[in-house]
């Protein structure tokens, strides 16, 4: 069900805004100069999320387009020295849920939606190589013919040496949706933010379609999240980050360069921090 407090959601797979103080080696304020000269990160270390609907280009299956967008956004980050790790939702192929809606047994149409994953997870890293960017997707089911399996330790190795880890198949159970594998993700390979990247530019006061004087939330902690009744992420992914002290950074994807902008810490969407 969509989210009213947020511009323009379009499905159940959350609409966040986080980023906060940097946990990283690099004091705030002090980020030092990208060895390209174009971005002067604020983390050392991030896991961006990114919902598989904006792949399709709001329809079934790949646009192109906005997989090029995506991977050209990445691959200016990782040149400027960022570590990135990424989470695809399926949902321009299958969802869940939404499967479950018209009689499919939930376990079956969750598997389902986590081959999507998969399938976006190998067309991100067609185009980051492309790009000239070593890439590697680790899955939580096991598919040795096309995917790494998911393991931590190899995966912190991949991000120390420069490559992208691109992690599909959700978290490879059902009922866990791909927010909750983003921020499992994140907090077990040491990431300092989770950059939520959405077709809409954050949190909002109310529903901006129906409310024209509703407000974009700059910053707003993990408490006045629940307090105020917003929606971020789904419970259990907002859980995760909030007792883990994990920032959220929610932010228009669609604007070129905001992937940037959000790793150099510059106001753009919602940041969710404590």
């Amino acid at each position: 069900m969509a989210d009213p407090n947020v511009a323009g959601q379009a499905a159940p797979e959350s609409d966040v805004a986080a980023g906060a103080a940097p946990k990283s080696d690099v004091a705030a304020g002090a980020a030092p100069a990208s060895p390209n000269g174009s971005i002067r990160p604020m983390y050392s270390r991030v896991l961006l999320k990114l919902g598989g609907e904006m792949f399709g280009g709001g329809g079934v299956g790949l646009d192109p387009d906005v997989v090029h967008l995506v991977a050209r956004q990445i691959a200016e980050v990782v040149r400027s020295g960022v570590q990135v790790a990424v989470v695809i939702g399926g949902g321009n192929f299958f969802r869940g849920a939404q499967l479950q809606q018209r009689g499919m047994e939930r376990t079956r149409s969750d598997y389902m939606g986590m081959l999507g994953t998969v399938m976006n997870s190998l067309a991100l890293q067609d185009f980051l190589e492309k790009e000239g960017i070593a890439t590697r997707v680790q899955t939580a089911i096991a598919m040795g013919q096309v995917a790494e399996p998911y393991i931590p330790l190899r995966a912190v190795r991949h991000l120390e040496k420069g490559r992208v880890v691109i992690f599909g198949a959700g978290m490879g159970l059902p009922y866990f949706s791909t927010d909750t594998t983003a921020a499992q993700r994140a907090l077990e390979i040491g990431a300092e933010v989770v950059l939520m990247a959405k077709a809409v530019d954050g949190v909002f006061t109310a529903d901006p379609r129906h409310h024209p004087d509703a407000e974009l939330l700059t910053r707003i902690s993990h408490r006045e999240v629940i307090d105020r009744g917003l929606k971020v992420a789904d419970a259990t992914a907002f859980s995760l980050c909030m007792d883990n002290g994990m920032p959220i950074l929610v932010f228009n994807l669609l604007t070129d360069g905001n992937i940037a902008r959000a790793v150099a810490g510059e106001k753009i969407g919602t940041l969710v921090a404590s």
